[in-house]
């Protein structure tokens, strides 16, 4: 089976690769400039190279290798929208057609142009289930009850938030929301987060969009996450299972029990 992939920044493209050599799956990798690693190449049978603005040269290189389906991985950072780049003229169309600029309405119609082309969004963690978080505690130490009274109270701040489209994390302490995950980033936001409260344990909640799908924007956690979260004193991070991808699974939550860290994955309600 062949598929193609649009890798972002992250590790998450570097791990599909992976598991699609393993399971025997051909994977045409489209990587952008401004986004993916340099050393992609060598975990990509076949590697293009494009900017962020080339949206007729995705599509040109989906269609000269015949491919008819291809997932979206890792992460491309909306602030990039607002750099230097110059969107070529088919981009430039579809940014012109939007009504507004979330990330929804963004990837949505860029998923509507490869439709038009006879392209499908597939499934951005096809190959990678294994790694969606699971229900319950995934650590060995479990929520404290003050963690878990603010990771409650960030649950639902982040499931109003979802709807807005603005971004997948918030952070709390002592039952105040202290920051909103915007454009910066969960990283940037947990460091901000971390200069407003003079010393005070923080906690993370990441939510997923609760969208019937995951084409794309799924939830991301990682070492790198655990690493931060040990530098602003954030004791536990609460993520909806199943919609959630814990990267380098093995290694996060090591790290995570290493620190004292909690990571707990909560059901999603329909």
């Amino acid at each position: 089976m062949r598929y193609g992939m649009i890798a972002g920044n992250g590790r998450f493209p570097c791990l599909a690769l992976e598991a699609a050599r393993e399971t025997g799956i051909e994977l045409i990798t489209i990587a952008i400039k401004e986004e993916a690693a340099p050393d992609i190449e060598r975990f990509a049978p076949k590697c293009y190279w494009i900017s962020l603005g080339e949206l007729s040269r995705l599509i040109e290189i989906l269609q000269a290798e015949g491919v008819r389906e291809v997932m979206m991985c890792g992460q491309v950072k909306h602030s990039k929208l607002y750099s230097s780049i110059r969107p070529d003229w088919r981009l430039l169309k579809l940014l012109s057609s939007l009504r507004e600029k979330s990330t929804d309405a963004l990837i949505g119609g860029v998923a509507k142009a490869l439709e038009n082309e006879g392209i499908r969004l597939v499934d951005s963690t096809l190959l990678l289930k294994p790694l969606l978080a699971g229900d319950g505690t995934l650590t060995k130490r479990g929520l404290a009850r003050d963690e878990e009274r603010d990771i409650q109270y960030g649950r639902r701040i982040a499931a109003a938030l979802s709807s807005l489209d603005i971004g997948q994390s918030v952070a709390v302490a002592d039952r105040a929301c202290v920051a909103v995950e915007a454009m910066e980033g969960t990283d940037a936001m947990l460091r901000r987060a971390a200069g407003l409260v003079n010393g005070r344990p923080l906690r993370l909640v990441k939510a997923s969009r609760r969208r019937a799908h995951l084409l794309f924007d799924v939830p991301v956690a990682g070492p790198q996450t655990i690493a931060v979260m040990r530098e602003t004193n954030t004791t536990a991070l609460a993520v909806d299972a199943g919609r959630t991808l814990l990267l380098d699974r093995t290694e996060m939550l090591s790290a995570a029990d290493a620190a004292g860290i909690a990571v707990v994955g909560f059901r999603v309600e329909d």
